[in-house]
């Protein structure tokens, strides 16, 4: 395997031309069992914003559609308790449902952005020498389960980006298109969302 390290905003990035994924199970941490009371507020929690995204992209209003859109998104809610379990311990995540629309419209930005980039590449005369793939590490800072995965998923909606593997500990890979797109990680993106969570 070869490897070049080179810094980047503090982080230690290794690009890497080969790479063998290893993935282990995470041991399981015992939970405090919630209330049903706490288990029903959860799944209304993500039911309304599911219910209002079905309205707004299906566009059908009629007793029908409506009535479809309660049926799935009520499934979707309870059956999503087992994959995101409420945490009574936990303090009421204000914080990020605050700042979470604002990080909501940067990334979507960023990611008109990065549709602009990957044209230019794709219709480029010398397409094959601008597209430079690679696979590339860095140990992000974020600590809850819940940061790393909307970096993750925010890393993998950016054209030219796609998360690969993470683990609980900040570790990522992620392939890039090219070391324009590899450039700009973790960066600006994993600062917003430190501040969305308060991290």
């Amino acid at each position: 395997m070869q490897a070049h390290h080179k810094e980047q905003g503090g982080t230690i990035v290794t690009v890497m031309d080969d790479v063998s994924v290893e993935y282990r199970r995470q041991p399981k941490t015992p939970r405090r069992e919630a209330s049903r009371l706490f288990l029903a507020v959860s799944a209304l929690l993500r039911f309304v914003p599911l219910y209002a995204m079905w309205l707004a992209l299906s566009g059908f209003f009629d007793v029908f559609h409506m009535t479809v859109g309660v049926v799935c998104c009520l499934a979707v809610a309870v059956f999503s308790q087992a994959i995101l379990p409420p945490r009574p311990a936990s303090p009421f995540p204000l914080r990020p449902l605050l700042f979470m629309p604002g990080y909501c419209l940067w990334l979507l930005w960023e990611i008109v952005k990065a549709n602009v980039w990957v044209l230019y590449l794709v219709f480029h005369p010398r397409m094959m020498e601008k597209i430079d793939p690679r696979l590339f590490t860095f140990k992000s800072r974020l600590t809850s389960r819940v940061a790393l995965t909307v970096f993750a998923n925010s890393i993998t909606l950016t054209p030219g980006t796609i998360t690969v593997s993470v683990n609980e500990r900040g570790d990522f890979l992620v392939h890039a298109i090219d070391g324009k797109s590899a450039g700009g990680l973790p960066g600006e993106m994993e600062k917003k969302i430190a501040a969305t969570f308060g991290e």
